[in-house]
């Protein structure tokens, strides 16, 4: 067994805390089967075709990687910004020891905009899948590599059964092969590495072929501009999911907007919808 990473060592975190977790699962379903309607995740990001490259754009106070991005954020502010710049969609960490987030954050994110908005968070149990819809999340992630094959389609299929759109994380062919026989048809490449949090400003464009036409796709990480923004675009990615660049720019709807819209191209050859 090698050293830990920053992945093991979260996820290792987050199933103890849901080996202690006791609550009544049976009761928690019942509960997020009752939820409200949620605003579409995936619908939103599937427009593109026609808008342009859409923005999820991240709610996030911190990392283990950068440190403080902004620790003092208002969410409810903050999503209004992300907003009137355009974004298509919200990302909200709520993991409290690693990203200093948390429900509440979500809640106000979403709450002081219209957007759809996706938990991020590291997604293990049947409750976490839950407790996504029962805070007010449009959306849900699952990392494959954080997942066995068998959690991850179990999961996956509970998050649609409670309305839930799946964003379902990969960073290379095979994971990506584990997503799609899993049924994911919302996939997000993350270009940084999970183990040392290294961005690679490339991977997303060596995957973007692989990807299935029916597949709404989300480049994630490593954003930094409107020239990364419209390479991704022009690959054949829908949307690009950015957090730190956003947080770090003094006028946040502005940043938004010059990552918007840019051209949908092709993947492979193929035209994407």
């Amino acid at each position: 067994m090698g050293p830990p990473t920053y992945l093991s060592e979260i996820v290792a975190a987050h199933r103890a805390m849901a080996a202690a977790d006791h609550r009544d699962v049976g009761s928690l379903m019942e509960a997020a089967g009752r939820a409200p309607a949620t605003r579409g995740f995936g619908t939103a990001l599937a427009r593109s075709g026609i808008e342009g490259l859409a923005v999820v754009a991240e709610i996030k106070r911190r990392s283990p990687s950068k440190g403080e991005l902004d620790p003092g954020l208002d969410p409810a502010q903050l999503a209004r910004q992300y907003a009137e710049g355009g974004a298509r969609c919200l990302s909200v960490l709520t993991d409290a020891d690693y990203f200093g987030g948390s429900a509440a954050d979500l809640a106000a994110g979403r709450a002081a905009c219209a957007l759809p908005v996706l938990r991020k968070d590291f997604t293990l149990s049947p409750a976490d899948v839950a407790d996504a819809r029962l805070m007010g999340a449009d959306a849900v992630l699952l990392i494959v590599t954080a997942l066995s094959d068998t959690e991850l389609a179990d999961l996956h299929a509970l998050a649609k059964s409670f309305g839930l759109d799946v964003l379902v994380e990969v960073h290379d062919e095979d994971e990506l092969d584990r997503a799609l026989e899993a049924g994911a048809t919302l996939v997000g490449v993350n270009q940084r590495d999970l183990s040392s949090f290294e961005v690679d400003h490339d991977r997303a464009l060596r995957l973007a072929p692989l990807l299935p036409d029916h597949v709404v796709a989300v480049a994630e990480s490593g954003v930094r501009h409107g020239d990364d923004a419209r390479r991704l675009a022009e690959a054949g990615y829908q949307a690009v999911l950015v957090g730190e660049s956003l947080l770090r720019s003094a006028e946040r709807a502005a940043a938004v907007r010059a990552l918007s819209g840019h051209r949908v191209g092709t993947r492979g050859g193929r035209r994407v919808s």
